[in-house]
Formats: structure tokens, sequence, C-alpha cells
């Protein structure tokens, strides 16, 4: 089932969406500020994202650019600014298309249907090899031997530790930089400071790597972020 993510401050478009979209089978998740909307793509990464961009909180273009830091899920504008320079503006952060208020239901659907196409979440690579360990994207399961008894158990991460694995798994040998992975996981403000991930990434690396303190796979780029190298 296609996973959309709709993010706009007007309960009465979020329950119109919410009805029409699961009338025809999409599951739907929904987030009326940019914060909700950056912590719910990372517990729950969609399949498509439909964002407003007059939000509460934050611009949408700041959704469009915590989300591209981490992923290439087809991003929807539905906006009431028609201006050209706004549009270009959003598109240029990464948007994908761009659909102005007020908008027709039937034209929004064939556009989702299109952009749903492009759509990819971690089918081509279920699972990443962690050194003795496998992390299955689909299930959210690490698997792999116990250190002392060599039997087969699965490796317990806490919420936070798997959203970071996560990212950074989806993304071989890409850089994800820590301003990046803050968004991802605790939204575009209110979060913690870049040394919260160097003390999650080391028990990632504890639990994982099999010399902890010469990580082979979940690196670190001083001063710029880490990386997953497969």
């Amino acid at each position: 089932m296609t996973r959309i993510l709709v993010v706009d401050d007007e309960p009465q478009i979020l329950r119109a969406l919410q009805i029409n979209l699961r009338a025809r089978s999409y599951e739907v998740i929904t987030a009326a500020t940019a914060k909700e909307a950056l912590r719910a793509a990372a517990q729950q990464p969609p399949d498509l994202v439909v964002l407003d961009l007059g939000l509460p909180d934050f611009d949408g273009g700041e959704v469009i650019r915590g989300l591209r830091g981490w992923t290439d899920v087809p991003i929807l504008i539905l906006s009431g600014r028609t201006q050209s320079r706004e549009k270009v503006q959003a598109l240029d952060a990464g948007a994908d298309d761009y659909v102005t208020k007020p908008f027709a239901m039937d034209e929004l659907l064939a556009r989702l249907r299109v952009l749903s196409r492009r759509s990819i979440r971690g089918e081509d690579q279920p699972e990443v090899v962690i050194g003795d360990y496998t992390i299955d994207l689909a299930s959210q399961l690490v698997t792999g031997p116990d250190r002392e008894s060599g039997e087969s158990v699965t490796v317990r991460l806490t919420p936070t530790e798997w959203k970071l694995l996560e990212v950074l798994v989806r993304h071989p040998g890409k850089l994800v930089s820590q301003r990046q992975l803050l968004a991802a996981v605790w939204g575009p403000a209110d979060h913690p400071d870049s040394s919260y991930l160097r003390v999650y990434m080391g028990q990632l690396r504890r639990k994982l790597e099999r010399d902890p303190s010469r990580p082979r796979q979940l690196l670190t780029e001083p001063g710029m972020g880490y990386r997953f190298s497969p």
C-alpha cells in the first residue's frame, strides 16, 4: 500500500484528502506543522508527500530541504501561492510538482499517480549488512550473533538509534550532514546539538561494528556528518 504524508494546517483540506486518498487505498499520514511533518517522515518514511508551503511554524521550503537531506521521496506542493517566483523556489529546493489552491481533486490524484510510479522506499535494498548483522528495513529488525554465545539474536535498538541508522543505510555512500540528521530525527527546531549524534552513533557502533573503535561502515566525516559505507 502506498503511504502518503499530507502536510497542511487547514483541517478541512486534511480531512478532504484523507477521505479521498483512503477511498483509493492509500495509507495516509497527516501533519499540521513543519516539525510534525519531518518527525512523521522519519518515523514512517512515506512513498509520497503532499506539502503546503504556508505552515504555522516554518515555511514549507524548510520541510523540502529537511527531507531532501536524506530522501528522494516525490514531493507535490499544494499551495495557495501562485507567483512564479515562489513555484520556482519550491522546485529548486527539491519539490517534484506544484498544484495551486483551489484545486481539482481529479487533477491532484492524477498527478499523484504519476509521482507514485517513481516512488521507492527501500524495496530495491530491503536488507543491509553491517559487520555480522543484517538490517531488515521492511520489518525494522536487526539480527546477528550474540557477542557472548554466538547464537543468532535480535539486536535491540532504541527508536532514536533506529531512525539514525535507517537514514544512513537508505543512502549508502552518501554524506548526511549533522544538520540533516538532526532535522530528520528531531525536527527543524528544538532539536539537541550535534553532541547527541556522537552519543547515538557511538551506541550503534558498539552494537553493530566488529571493532567499534575502528568503524568500517558507520563512518564519521569530521566537521560535516556521517556516512554509511556498504
